[in-house]
């Protein structure tokens, strides 16, 4: 296993997370960002006015995005099983 084929595992492997957390993020930044101009606008500072909304919309999205985010999960899980034989080989 060289060094290169480590460095290749490692960007995958944060790509893929990337990849995976970007929905839920984006919707929470989205729900978080629309709900902090609401409050702005109507001057109600609650802290805990933005959680509920943004857990449902959190929710949804894992809902809506699940599957897709399982088969990549799964898809990348098996490209890392086919390559054990040849990192182990050294190739």
């Amino acid at each position: 296993m060289n060094p290169e084929s480590v460095l290749d595992i490692a960007l995958e492997g944060v790509l893929i997370t990337a990849k995976l957390a970007a929905p839920l993020l984006l919707t929470a930044l989205a729900v978080g960002f629309g709900i902090s101009l609401l409050q702005s606008i109507t001057q109600i500072q609650e802290v805990t006015l933005s959680f509920v909304p943004k857990a449902l919309a959190v929710a949804t999205a894992l809902v809506v995005s699940g599957n897709w985010m399982i088969s990549e999960a799964v898809a990348f899980t098996n490209t890392m099983f086919e390559r054990i034989p040849g990192l182990l080989s050294g190739g």
